[in-house]
């Protein structure tokens, strides 16, 4: 796999064909991101067109986290959605996979940054906040100085991950580098990322977002910041047997009646058939007019008697 830095240039068809991706593949990948997004299969052109048209300048940003994110972006088989992704979008600069290193990273960085036609902005994992940011650097700055620096920048930012949507494992009580997520760090500047939750999230929602944004289309978020196309229904409510569970389609089940005997039933099967056998049930009380034998006084316990 080939990452260079490209700043948005046009050239997401060779980038395929060079990799070995047929036009049959790529429609199928479009075609799973268009109903991923609630569209429907007829726009998968209009996906293809984003991803091979001008491609977009991203700048992958990694903070407190185990990187999963990635790697379940980059191991998804049928269609290899990393491969599709990485040649479709200009990865300026992500710090797991990038060939450079060093000074040369940090140039990268900046030049993507600095694109006067702009960058998109994906953050995966949370921003360590306690003593300023003591508690992560990258490239001699905290963590929290980078993401307050170049998140503003851009014209769109992701949080890929629980961790960088909410703080994730890395918030978890008693939190001691008070982790937080983007938009908690980075509201004071008047930022509003968009969430993809999970641990790890689905990377057709990360494609699917960013095809929102090329194609313009207004990406609606509910009150947790996720993107209404994808977290607009659960899995439940999705099922395709969800109907026979509806109450109006369930049938109000039918209260066995209780068998007119005062035995136990149980049953047993025997040569694949049924049979049924009731045990009598002892009785717990004396018959009516009969009455306990009263104990002789002569019988009462008495020392040497053999009773205790």
């Amino acid at each position: 796999m080939r990452i260079a830095v490209g700043l948005g240039r046009q050239r997401g068809e060779k980038e395929l064909e060079a990799s070995g991706v047929n036009r049959r593949d790529f429609m199928k990948f479009c075609t799973a991101v268009a109903v991923t997004m609630g569209f429907g299969p007829a726009f998968a052109t209009d996906v293809a067109a984003a991803l091979t048209g001008k491609r977009p300048s991203v700048v992958y940003l990694h903070e407190a986290e185990c990187t999963g994110c990635s790697e379940a972006l980059l191991r998804t088989v049928n269609p290899l959605i990393g491969p599709l992704i990485l040649d479709t979008i200009s990865l300026d600069y992500h710090e797991t996979i990038m060939a450079a290193a060093g000074e040369a990273a940090e140039a990268a960085l900046e030049q993507a940054v600095s694109n006067p036609e702009g960058f998109v902005c994906v953050v995966e994992g949370a921003i360590p906040t306690a003593d300023n940011g003591k508690f992560g650097y990258i490239a001699g700055h905290t963590m929290l100085e980078t993401v307050r620096r170049i998140i503003p920048k851009a014209k769109l930012t992701v949080c890929m991950g629980t961790c960088s949507a909410y703080g994730g494992v890395q918030a978890a009580k008693p939190n001691p580098t008070q982790a937080k997520g983007v938009n908690e760090v980075c509201a004071d500047l008047g930022v509003k990322a968009v969430c993809i939750p999970g641990c790890p999230p689905n990377p057709l929602n990360l494609v699917g977002t960013l095809v929102a944004y090329l194609t313009g289309k207004p990406i609606e978020l509910d009150e947790y910041n996720r993107p209404t196309m994808f977290y607009g229904k659960t899995i439940h409510e999705q099922c395709e047997r969800k109907k026979h569970f509806d109450p109006a389609n369930s049938p109000r089940p039918s209260t066995p009646k209780k068998p007119a005997t005062d035995g136990v039933s149980t049953t047993s099967a025997a040569r694949g058939r049924a049979r049924t056998t009731t045990v009598p049930r002892p009785s717990s009380t004396r018959p009516t007019g009969l009455s306990a034998p009263a104990i002789p006084a002569s019988a009462a316990a008495s020392p040497g008697s053999g009773m205790n």
